[in-house]
């Protein structure tokens, strides 16, 4: 109890240090300062377009990384907090389809989402790294772990869920997370970037280790959707055998690049599984937050 007190307040001390308070849906700069090696093309507007069938929105030229928050009524938070990292190849984000839409149904379930722009490597005359797109993603989860008193969430129960491409980066969050630091001269850095949690669709990694303290981990994926189901069962059997908690549903049909749009297959359901699997670890029920 102790250790939980003095871990409070410095989430505390750090959100003190930080800039002013967002609002549901307010967008909040990852970078205050700029992102490093964003420096000449800070002045370029993102560019949002529709998907060449018109059934989602694609967001490019990300050059200041941020995080959209999207909070649920106070009389149904849980305070549980995930932050969602859209799809698209690291050439763009679906910034709907497995974006918003899916920050809309956490926040009817009481939990607070986070939709990360993060920066894009694959983009063409793309001058940006894996590292810099993970790098964004750390320092979001330590961003919203800093500021989890005045969002009403509890800063041990903040997780990341990603969508293909952004399942790879919150894999990686998951299994390279970096520690705090009490001493350091950045007050995020005081903060560790270790998610709670973390959710992976269609969208996997392929670590050298697997840390013993990685988050507990929920896989999705179907069998027709390229490597996408050997990488799946490769992740899983991978932290079964270091005992991190796991849950993997493969599903028989559903393609790639579905969110949670009910397209006719059993595989549309997985959300329903998702809410189960948060329910067993208790992120569904509301608790005391750090305010």
């Amino acid at each position: 109890m102790k250790r939980l007190t003095s871990a409070l307040l410095l989430f505390q001390a750090v959100a003190i240090s930080l800039p002013a308070s967002a609002t549901a849906s307010e967008v909040v700069p990852i970078w205050t300062d700029g992102a490093p090696g964003t420096e000449g093309k800070r002045d370029r507007p993102e560019k949002t377009v529709p998907s060449p069938k018109n059934d989602y929105l694609r967001v490019s030229q990300i050059h200041h990384p941020s995080l959209t928050v999207h909070l649920p009524p106070a009389d149904r938070a849980t305070g549980t907090g995930v932050l969602i990292l859209p799809g698209g190849g690291y050439q763009f984000l679906s910034i709907d389809l497995e974006g918003s839409e899916i920050a809309s149904w956490f926040n009817e379930r009481g939990i607070a989402a986070f939709v990360v722009k993060y920066r894009l490597p694959r983009e063409p005359d793309s001058t940006y790294t894996m590292d810099d797109a993970l790098a964004d993603t750390q320092r979001a989860i330590r961003l919203v772990r800093s500021r989890a008193a005045e969002w009403g969430l509890r800063p041990d129960r903040i997780g990341v869920l990603g969508f293909s491409a952004g399942g790879r980066l919150a894999a990686d969050a998951g299994l390279r997370f970096q520690e705090g630091h009490p001493t350091a001269t950045d007050p995020l850095h005081r903060v560790s970037s270790r998610p709670d949690f973390q959710v992976l669709v269609y969208g996997f990694t392929a670590p050298d280790a697997i840390p013993a303290n990685a988050p507990p981990t929920f896989l999705i994926c179907t069998t027709d959707d390229g490597d996408k189901p050997r990488q799946a069962i490769a992740l899983y059997s991978a932290l079964l055998t270091n005992k991190v908690p796991a849950e993997l549903h493969l599903y028989g049909r559903g393609g790639h690049a579905y969110g949670m749009r009910d397209l006719g297959q059993p595989v549309h359901t997985w959300n329903q599984r998702l809410a189960d699997w948060l329910d067993s670890l208790g992120l569904m029920k509301p608790t005391p937050s750090a305010r």
